[in-house]
């Protein structure tokens, strides 16, 4: 089940309210996906549901809408065609774009297919373009209206019944199908193509995902849904679905955060040298730069977004490590029988009236507490004097001790090399 889904709503390309859902996955989205559903359905047919929340276990959000004149949406359904649809995502790909962030992954089922690969092209963002069960061409789906093709292009409309509900069609809405360069499109897509679609669909048959995937260039996969009906009616098909498409979407349209603009290591000596730079993924979202390694920093939610340990976590870590390697180095020097050594540490606030053998006696104070574990054969005497070593780890004498913090402004390079030809902030212990 999705972690979270909010109902929202957008003008559509008609000017009409249209209803929509956004799936929200528990974390930050790794991406944003948009959904268009099948031709006279809605945002809660079984297939688009059921696929948009099971992708919310991959970390990825989905939009899914009523197009113009469907399920909640307003407008008048006599009144739209393939265009129009294809206007409608657009929309949606805007209301994603300034509320959140825009689709890097388009998903069409049946016509909803033919019109996220018509619509490709006009939104930049599109990194994966996703069809179940869609027509070659949206030409298709004239066989359906049977008889009452005959009386649209005579009359000028007819009502049809399309899933036992009726639906008024006018001429414009076979003109404008007819007219569209669905091939060219496919030909020129621009972007990563899977196309899905179930051997045994009598609906659509699999041909139509032969053709597509013939006219694509690549990068272009295909999966076939086995056994599955044209709706995907079988929950199990619909989560075989939303897992095939994760897997293979996480190679095209997975966000990133961008690089920062760190030093390599080709731009002069970096050992000892930490640089820290804002990632842009989020308001206090940081990238750490240790040589050749690379980390995320963050303040977790709600102040920030999570996407790595906080500052002081960062601190206890860097405390907890160097305590770690020192009793190890003593302890091999020794010879002694130690096995793991674990260290869990906590960091908080107190009043220095609290603080029995503080110097300080007013105002807050900063506390750690350390609880190390040794795990091995060792007698109480060697326990004693690693603990005692533990104090000496040279990371814990750092803390304790006095120190010089210098501060420059560089308009530059990020890099340490004139700091002390500056000024300094002693920080007194």
């Amino acid at each position: 089940m999705a972690r979270h889904s909010e109902k929202v709503e957008f003008l559509g390309s008609q000017g009409a309210l249209l209803a929509a859902r956004l799936d929200l996955p528990e974390s930050r989205p790794v991406a944003y996906a948009l959904f268009a559903h099948c031709f006279t359905c809605s945002k809660d047919v079984l297939a688009a549901s059921r696929i948009s929340r099971a992708l919310t276990d991959y970390d990825i959000a989905v939009l899914r809408f009523d197009f113009t004149g469907l399920g909640q949406s307003g407008g008048d359904f006599a009144n739209t065609n393939f265009s129009s649809n294809i206007e409608d995502l657009i929309h949606a790909a805007d209301y994603l774009r300034k509320g959140f962030a825009a689709p890097s992954i388009l998903i069409g089922h049946s016509l909803g297919g033919a019109a996220v690969l018509a619509v490709t092209a006009q939104i930049p963002e599109v990194r994966a373009v996703v069809t179940i069960g869609a027509p070659a061409d949206p030409d298709h789906l004239v066989h359906l209206l049977g008889e009452s093709r005959a009386e649209i292009e005579t009359s000028g409309e007819a009502d049809v019944i399309l899933g036992d509900r009726p639906f008024r069609i006018r001429r414009q809405f076979l003109d404008d199908i007819a007219a569209q360069p669905q091939a060219d499109r496919i030909r020129h897509l621009g972007s990563a193509l899977l196309v899905m679609h179930s051997p045994s669909d009598t609906t659509v048959d699999a041909d139509n995902a032969r053709r597509i995937y013939e006219t694509a260039r690549h990068p272009k996969s295909f999966v076939a849904l086995d056994g599955a009906d044209h709706l995907l009616t079988n929950p199990a098909d619909a989560v075989f679905a939303a897992s095939m498409l994760a897997t293979w979407a996480r190679r095209f349209a997975f966000a990133a955060p961008p690089e920062p603009d760190l030093p390599s290591a080709a731009d002069g000596p970096a050992e000892g040298l930490v640089v820290v730079a804002e990632t842009g993924a989020g308001t206090f979202a940081q990238q750490v730069m240790v040589g050749e390694h690379r980390l995320n920093a963050d303040e977790p939610a709600p102040i920030g977004t999570d996407t790595g340990p906080s500052p002081y976590d960062f601190l206890l870590a860097g405390l907890g490590a160097c305590t770690s390697m020192t009793i190890r180095m003593y302890a091999d020097r020794k010879k002694w029988p130690l096995g793991k050594v674990t260290v869990s540490l906590r960091h908080s606030r107190i009043h220095a009236q609290d603080c029995a053998d503080c110097e300080t006696e007013t105002g807050m104070l900063d506390r750690i507490e350390r609880v190390i574990r040794f795990d091995g054969d060792l007698n109480e005497d060697q326990r004693q004097k690693l603990r005692e070593i533990a104090d000496k780890c040279p990371v814990h004498r750092t803390l304790r001790s006095e120190i010089l913090i210098g501060t420059v402004i560089s308009d530059t390079d990020p890099g340490l090399t004139s700091i002390r030809d500056h000024s300094a902030t002693k920080v007194l212990k």
